[in-house]
This record gives structure tokens, C-alpha cells and sequence, in this order.
């Protein structure tokens, strides 16, 4: 029976969806275990820096699980996006977890401008990575190193898989379901969603 820890990353002005989405998808995923019983097997929970509440984009408020020194060790981290990015890179304290924990977990996701964050901490030199279509030159401008890649919903470079704007963070998190427990688990978490998704050509 396969379980994975999901941390997922808040800050003021992050984008509602971009955090929610992979946050439905990851939480109400079931498989069966060995007896046939069904069971979650991703424990999601949420870290800011400091652990206070956030104000998410257009005044949502959220109150975090964790700060950065009483978060758990995880398994996959998701990087969300949003207007609060554009400050956060400039944030030493965040980007420097950022790269620590790259170093202790097994799989670094992103969604939309969270790209941003892992190209900060260094993590996308060299490799291919998306962002939100409306941010593709300023992120090809400002990490020359990274290639950016348009026109798809996100890009998979194994121990990082980052994804386009909002609600493509949604189709990432299903790949990753998809990668991890397979295609009839992750069509089986759609249909409960109602959401419209072909895992055959999700790219």
C-alpha cells in the first residue's frame, strides 16, 4: 500500500486554483489496497514561511498546516503561482527552502509562476519547464538557462514537472497520479471530479 506526503506551498497573492486544484486532485484520489478496500494515499498539507494566514488573490484567506520549521518531510511538493511570485523571488529565506527541499523530496512541482520560484533556486538550469502563457518571454528573458516550452499543459523532466497557468495545474496533478498509481486510478479521480480529462494526451 503506497502512500505519499503532498506539501503545497502558500504565500499572500497566490493564485486560488493554482493551490486548489492539485490540492482536490491529490485529496479526494482513492485506490484499492491488497484486500480490495479503498484508501488516500496522498496526505495533503499546506506550509507558508511563517505559518499565519494568507490572503490568496482576490482576498481568499487560508490558514496553513505548517510553517517552514514544523513542516514534515514530504514526498512531492507543488510550487503554486500568482501575482505574490513576483515578490517571493526576491525572498531569500523562501527560495533557499525552496532548494533544500528539493534535495529531500522525490518529485518538485510547480504551477503557472511558481516556475518562477524553482528557476530561482536554481533548479531548472539546463532543463525544459512552462509557465503561464502570458509570462513565457519574461521567464525566457530573465533565466536564459531554463527552456521554456509553450503551448502545452506541462512539462515532465522527472523529479520536476512544471505546468502552465491555473488550471493546468490541475492536469499535472493528475499526471502525477497517473504516473504514480496509474491511468485507472487517475480516471477514476476525474470522473469523481467531473472532470473532462484524456490521460492519452494530456501534454
Amino acid at each position: 500500500m503506497k502512500r505519499w506526503k503532498v506539501g503545497i506551498l502558500l504565500f499572500d497573492d497566490v493564485e486560488v486554483l493554482d493551490f486548489a486544484g492539485p490540492f482536490e486532485v491529490f485529496a479526494v484520489t482513492t485506490a484499492k489496497q491488497d484486500d480490495g478496500e479503498l484508501y488516500s494515499p496522498f496526505e495533503v498539507t499546506t506550509i507558508s514561511e511563517d505559518g499565519e494566514m494568507i490572503t490568496a488573490r482576490n482576498g481568499l484567506q487560508v490558514q496553513p498546516d505548517y510553517n517552514f520549521g514544523s513542516a514534515p518531510a514530504y514526498d512531492l511538493l507543488v510550487i503554486p503561482g500568482g501575482m505574490g511570485t513576483r515578490g517571493l523571488v526576491h525572498n531569500k529565506v523562501v527560495v533557499a527552502w525552496i532548494a533544500e527541499r528539493f534535495a529531500e523530496v522525490q518529485w518538485m512541482t510547480s504551477v503557472c509562476t511558481g516556475a518562477f520560484l524553482l528557476a530561482e533556486a536554481g533548479l531548472l538550469k539546463g532543463k525544459r519547464a512552462t509557465t503561464h502563457w502570458a509570462s513565457i518571454q519574461r521567464m525566457r528573458d530573465t533565466y536564459p538557462a531554463v527552456i521554456v516550452e509553450e503551448d502545452v499543459k506541462f512539462v515532465d523532466e522527472d523529479r520536476i514537472v512544471t505546468s502552465a497557468g491555473i488550471s493546468a495545474g490541475i492536469n499535472m496533478a493528475f499526471h502525477m497520479v497517473n504516473r504514480l498509481l496509474g491511468k485507472e486510478v487517475a480516471k477514476e479521480t476525474a470522473r469523481r471530479m467531473e472532470y473532462d480529462i484524456d490521460l492519452d494526451e494530456e501534454k
